[in-house]
């Protein structure tokens, strides 16, 4: 596991500039380690910065050997393809990683510990993060009984950044209300790479996922406000994780995220976007069905608007303001208070 004193390469060959990055991209925000480099070879000699919308100086090396000779000890792959498996081209870097004394954290679903585990060296270490760990009980809507705030991070598709902006929620709440007891439930490979905790939801098996959730939610019971991580979209056709999301927290609060200018899913332009406040409706009306469970209002929502200019952002913002009722902000441009402070009031 990732200890303090680790630093990290993050392996981003052929993706710096694309939203298949986004594993290294939420270490590049968020992780408490030194990184010392970014890998890809299409854009070395460059910046992140130089590269893409991310603010950071990181450099951007040819190849393994270079990070290794920068100080790197571990190597995050820092891709997610779609399936999220490991293509072949990768087996002779990260071979050549583990050869050189480099530790992996592996955010895909193939386990690299079977293929490279016996090479491993006194002090090395492979983290196939999309391992689960347990074997969780089948859920009981534990949670609907606790005292807290439960905010579940939900979106209108995949890859919007409901992560982020659930992370950048609790480091607001965090820093301005440390009388609070607050907790961020990583239920992904990057917020559990970047929290170094959580439950990777889609490696368990349907009929345990909520489980996972409940049994996650259930630990982190004695904190003031608790900010789970979202996956999926309930209107995605291939996405199943919101349900179980919905059904194991048991949500006080949801934080819907979308992405600005978007009209249809990326993964299919023939299923429109519908109107954010009748989709908001939605999501509350399941994750309540039809007042069974624990009634969730939804506090805001989280524009994503990394695709325009700022004063194209704000615009956008105050238009759909007016056009939902509800408070909208980017919490990574302009700052998350609009939205956090609705949560500790």
């Amino acid at each position: 596991m990732l200890q303090p004193h680790h630093r990290i390469a993050i392996y981003m060959e052929e993706n710096l500039d694309s939203d298949f990055g986004k594993m290294g991209f939420g270490v590049m925000r968020f992780s408490k380690n030194k990184i010392v480099c970014v890998i890809d070879s299409t854009n070395a000699g460059k910046t992140v910065r130089d590269v893409s919308p991310l603010p950071f100086d990181y450099p951007v090396l040819q190849n393994i050997d270079q990070a290794v000779k920068t100080g790197a000890d571990v190597l995050v792959i820092g891709i997610a393809p779609s399936g999220g498996r490991i293509p072949d081209n990768w087996l002779e870097p990260l071979g050549k990683a583990i050869q050189l004394g480099m530790s992996i954290v592996n955010g895909l679903h193939d386990p690299l510990h079977e293929r490279f585990g016996s090479n491993l060296k006194p002090g090395q270490w492979i983290w196939d993060v999309r391992q689960p760990a347990f074997t969780p009980a089948i859920a009981s809507a534990q949670a609907a009984s606790l005292p807290n705030k439960r905010i579940l991070m939900v979106g209108t598709d995949m890859a919007i950044g409901k992560m982020t902006a659930g992370l950048e929620i609790w480091k607001w709440i965090q820093n301005q209300c440390p009388n609070l007891d607050s907790d961020f439930l990583a239920t992904g490979q990057i917020g559990i790479t970047v929290t170094g905790k959580g439950i990777p939801l889609d490696g368990f098996k349907l009929d345990h996922a909520c489980g996972a959730v409940e049994t996650l939610v259930m630990e982190a019971s004695d904190a003031d406000i608790i900010i789970i991580e979202g996956q999926g979209s309930l209107l995605h056709p291939g996405s199943t994780a919101t349900l179980p999301l919905m059904r194991g927290a048991c949500p006080t609060h949801l934080v819907m995220c979308h992405r600005a200018g978007i009209a249809s899913l990326r993964a299919s332009e023939k299923i429109a976007i519908p109107p954010l406040r009748q989709f908001i409706q939605l999501n509350e009306q399941v994750a309540s069905a039809c007042g069974a469970l624990a009634n969730p209002s939804t506090i805001g929502i989280a524009l994503n608007t990394s695709l325009l200019d700022e004063e194209n952002a704000r615009k956008a913002i105050e238009e759909l303001e007016v056009e939902t009722g509800y408070p909208v902000q980017d919490v990574v441009r302009f700052g998350a208070e609009k939205l956090a402070s609705l949560i500790v009031q």
